[in-house]
C-alpha cells in the first residue's frame, strides 16, 4: 500500500487529491489546485473564436505546442507563451512531487461560492501539471470536467488503513480496541462488549458485522456519492459511448453529441473493463515479480563482489608478499656472495702485506749486515764473502721485481648486479586473464626458420600451437628499441607474418609474440634476437623521384631526360650508425654540376640539391665544389669532377656530420654537424651526368683513424 502513495497525491499541491477531477489527457487534479493553474488567453484563442472560423470542433481545444513554451528549455523554472505578444512571462512553481506547475495569472476574484461553482475567468486556460498539454475551457468552466469518484473512495480506504486504531463505544472505563462494526447498529464493538450487548441470536443475528477500517470507510461513503453527467448534472450517467470512452446519461443519447455514436449498457462496460484491467495487472504482476528477483540478484551481487574484493585482494598481496620474500632471499644471497667476495680481497690482502712485511725485514737486516761488512778495513777478509754477499743481493733484488710490490688484489668490486630484466618484469607485471568461462589461445610458436633480417628491416613468422584447440582473433608482435630498452608494440593483428622496416643498422632487436582473444590475451613467446646488417645494401627509389629521372642497372645507375636538374633517393633511409656510399661518373658532358649527399623524403624533386631545408649537398664541377643548405653555399674548394670520377658520402650519425670524398680523398671540410633525424642518400643531375650507386661498402681508413684517435 505504501507505494501506492504516490499515485494518490495531486502534482500540483503534494497532497492526497481532494476533489479529484479528469483531465482529457486522463491525468488527475484537484478541483482547487485546477483553478489555482488557470491562465487567461488572449480574445482570438477563445474557443467561440475557433467555432465562429470553423478551426475547431471540440469542446476543449488544445494549444498549438508551437505557439507555447510549456517550460524552460534551460530549466531556469520560468514558462511563458511565446505566440501572444501580449502576454507577459509567468513564474513557474515546482510541486512538492517535482512536476512543474504554472500559478494564476491574476488572483481569483473573491467569492462565497465552492471552487467548483466560483466563476472561471472568461477564456481561461488549464495546462496538465504532468504531460504540459494545454486546452482553453468553454463556457461550463472546471464542471465540464468529470470528478473521479473512484479515486476519491481508494484515497479513503488508504487513509483508513493507515489511521490509528479504532476504539469500542461501550467499554465503560478504558475503551479497548475495536475488533467489528455492526453497520445496522452503526457501533464499534470489542470481543466482550459485542458477546455481552450483541450477542448473535434473535433480530441480531441478522446484521452484518465488518472489519472497523472497513465500517468506518462505509460510514464516511454513505450515503453514496452518484456520479452524474458532466453535460447534464441532474441526470446520472445510465451508458457507456464507445467511441467517446465516456459513461454519458439517456439526455446525451437523445439530444447530446453521442445520439450518433454507438453506446453499451454501463454495466456491462464495467465488468469488461475491469477483467481487461485485471489482464493487463497479470502480465503487469509478473514483470514486478521479475523486477523484485532481480533487485534481489543485485543485492546479492553486490555482497559476491565484496566478498571477491576482499578474497583478491587478500590474494594479491600474498602474491606481491612472495614476491617480496623472494626477492629478500635473493637479496641474502647475493649479499652472501658480496660477503664473501670481501674476504677473500681481505684475506689476498693481508697475505701478501704479511709476505711484504716477512720479505721487508729480511732484506733490512741484508743491507744492515752488508753496511757493517763494508766498514770492516780488512781486505782479504771482505773479499772471501764479498761476491757470496754481492749474490745475495742481487738475488733479493731481483724477488722485489718480480711482481712483489704490485697489489694482488683490486680495491673495487667486479660485480655488477643486472637488474634491468627483474625491473622489466615488474613494470609489465599486470592482471593477464580474468576468471572467465573460456580460456585464452595458447601462446604462439616463432618459426625460426623463415625469420630472417635484411637491411634494416626484421621480417617475423609465427603460428599456434599443433595441438591448440582455442582460436585465436589477433596477435600482438613487440620488439624492443634496439638498445636493451622496453618493448613496444609494433603490430596487431590476424596475419601470422610481418615485416617490420625502419630499423636501425648494426643493432640487436629482441622480438616476442602473443595471442588475443575475447577471454585475454596468451604469455609471451620465446624472445628472438635479430641483429641488423653491419651495412646497408640499396638502390635508386623510382617511386619517389622526380619523373624526368631515368633508371637502369636495376636502379643502381641514374641519369635525366631534362636539362634541369632533378633529385632522386635512395630506399633506405638512417637515423643511426655511420654510413658510406660512392657514386661513379659514368658520364660527364658540358660541365655541369650535379649535387651528392642527404635529404628528407619530401625534398623538393625539381631544383638543385640543396636548394630548400630539406637537404645537405655538395655540388661540383670539373674545377671546385660547394656545400649547399637551404640555399646557402659555403666552402668553395679546389678540385672536381671528370668521367670515371668517384664521389663518397660518409653519413656519421653517431657524431652527427656529414663529410664527403672524392677519388678516395676528404673534399673540403667537414661539410655539416649537428645533423640528426631521418635522412635518405640524395643525388641531383641534368642529361648531361649519368652516375652508378655503389653501397655496402666500410668506412674510409683515413677516418677511422681519424675517429678512433678522436
Amino acid at each position: 500500500m505504501e507505494e501506492m502513495e504516490e499515485e494518490l497525491k495531486c502534482p500540483v499541491c503534494g497532497s492526497f487529491y481532494r476533489e479529484p477531477i479528469i483531465l482529457p489527457c486522463s491525468h488527475n487534479i484537484c478541483q482547487a489546485c485546477a483553478r489555482n493553474i488557470l491562465v487567461q488567453t488572449p480574445e482570438s484563442e477563445s474557443p467561440q473564436s475557433r467555432r465562429a472560423s470553423g478551426s475547431g470542433v471540440s469542446d476543449y481545444d488544445y494549444l498549438d505546442l508551437d505557439k507555447m513554451s510549456l517550460y524552460s528549455e534551460a530549466d531556469s523554472g520560468y514558462g511563458s507563451y511565446g505566440g501572444f505578444a501580449s502576454a507577459p512571462t509567468t513564474p513557474c512553481q515546482k510541486s512538492p512531487n517535482g512536476v512543474r506547475v504554472f500559478p494564476p495569472a491574476m488572483p481569483p476574484p473573491a467569492t462565497h461560492l465552492s471552487p467548483a461553482l466560483a466563476p472561471v475567468p472568461r477564456n481561461s486556460c488549464i495546462t496538465c501539471p504532468q504531460c504540459h498539454r494545454s486546452l482553453i475551457l468553454d463556457d461550463r468552466g472546471l464542471r465540464g470536467f468529470p470528478k473521479n469518484r473512484v479515486l476519491e473512495g481508494v484515497i479513503d480506504r488508504y487513509q483508513q488503513s493507515k489511521a490509528a486504531a479504532l476504539k469500542c463505544q461501550l467499554c465503560e472505563k478504558a475503551p479497548k480496541e475495536a475488533t467489528v462494526m455492526c453497520e445496522q447498529c452503526d457501533v464499534f464493538y470489542c470481543d466482550p462488549c459485542r458477546l455481552r450487548c450483541h450477542p448473535p441470536r434473535g433480530p441480531l443475528a441478522k446484521h452484518r458485522l465488518v472489519p472497523p477500517a472497513q465500517g468506518r470507510v462505509s460510514r464516511r461513503l454513505s450515503p453514496r456519492k452518484v456520479s452524474t453527467c458532466t453535460d447534464h448534472e441532474l441526470e446520472n450517467h445510465s451508458m457507456y459511448c464507445v467511441q467517446c470512452k465516456m459513461p454519458v446519461c439517456y439526455q446525451c443519447l437523445e439530444e447530446g453529441k453521442h445520439s450518433s455514436h454507438e453506446v453499451k449498457a454501463l454495466g456491462a462496460m464495467w465488468k469488461l473493463h475491469k477483467s481487461q484491467l485485471s489482464q493487463a495487472l497479470n502480465g503487469l504482476s509478473d514483470r514486478a515479480k521479475e523486477a523484485k528477483e532481480f533487485l534481489v540478484q543485485l543485492r546479492n551481487m553486490v555482497q559476491q563482489i565484496q566478498e571477491n574484493s576482499v578474497e583478491f585482494e587478500a590474494c594479491l598481496v600474498a602474491q606481491c608478499d612472495a614476491l617480496i620474500d623472494a626477492l629478500n632471499r635473493r637479496k641474502a644471497q647475493l649479499l652472501a656472495r658480496v660477503n664473501k667476495e670481501h674476504e677473500h680481497k681481505l684475506k689476498v690482502v693481508r697475505d701478501q702485506i704479511s709476505h711484504c712485511t716477512v720479505k721487508l725485514r729480511q732484506t733490512t737486516g741484508l743491507m744492515e749486515y752488508c753496511l757493517e761488512v763494508i766498514k770492516e778495513n780488512d781486505p782479504s777478509g771482505f773479499l772471501q764473502i764479498s761476491d757470496a754477499l754481492i749474490r745475495r743481493v742481487h738475488l733479493t733484488e731481483d724477488q722485489w721485481g718480480k711482481g712483489t710490490l704490485t697489489p694482488r688484489m683490486t680495491t673495487d668490486f667486479d660485480l655488477s648486479l643486472d637488474n634491468s630484466p627483474l625491473l622489466q618484469s615488474i613494470h609489465q607485471l599486470d592482471f593477464v586473464q580474468m576468471k572467465t568461462s573460456s580460456p585464452v589461445p595458447a601462446t604462439p610458436i616463432l618459426q625460426l626458420e623463415e625469420c630472417c633480417t635484411h637491411n634494416n628491416s626484421a621480417t617475423l613468422s609465427w603460428k599456434q600451437p599443433p595441438l591448440s584447440t582455442v582460436p585465436a582473433e589477433g596477435y600482438i608482435l613487440e620488439l624492443d628499441d634496439g638498445n636493451g630498452g622496453q618493448f613496444r608494440e609494433v603490430y596487431v593483428g590476424k596475419e601470422t607474418m610481418c615485416t617490420v622496416d625502419g630499423l636501425h643498422f648494426n643493432s640487436t632487436y629482441n622480438a616476442r609474440i602473443k595471442a588475443f582473444n575475447k577471454t585475454g590475451v596468451s604469455q609471451y613467446s620465446k624472445t628472438l634476437v635479430l641483429q641488423t646488417s653491419e651495412v646497408a645494401w640499396f638502390a635508386f627509389d623510382p617511386g619517389s623521384a622526380h619523373s624526368d629521372i631515368i633508371f637502369s642497372n636495376d636502379n643502381l645507375t641514374v641519369t635525366c631526360s631534362s636539362y634541369d636538374d632533378r633529385v632522386v633517393l635512395g630506399k633506405t633511409g638512417f637515423s643511426k650508425g655511420v654510413h658510406y656510399w660512392e657514386l661513379t661518373v659514368d658520364r660527364y658532358d658540358n660541365h655541369p654540376d650535379p649535387a651528392f649527399g642527404v635529404a628528407r623524403n619530401n625534398v623538393m624533386k625539381d631544383v638543385m640539391l640543396g636548394k630548400d631545408d630539406k637537404a645537405w649537398a655538395m655540388y661540383v664541377d670539373n674545377n671546385r665544389s660547394w656545400f649547399m643548405h637551404n640555399n646557402s653555399h659555403t666552402n668553395r674548394t679546389e678540385g672536381g669532377i671528370t668521367k670515371g670520377a668517384t664521389i663518397g658520402v660518409l653519413l656519421d650519425l653517431n657524431r652527427k656530420t656529414l663529410t664527403f670524398f672524392i677519388n678516395d680523398e676528404q673534399q673540403g671540410p667537414i661539410a655539416f654537424e649537428n645533423v640528426e633525424g631521418l635522412f635518405f642518400p640524395a643525388v641531383s643531375l641534368n642529361r648531361n651526368v649519368q652516375v652508378t650507386l655503389h653501397t655496402g661498402l666500410p668506412v674510409p681508413d683515413c677516418y677511422s683513424s681519424r675517429a678512433s684517435i678522436a
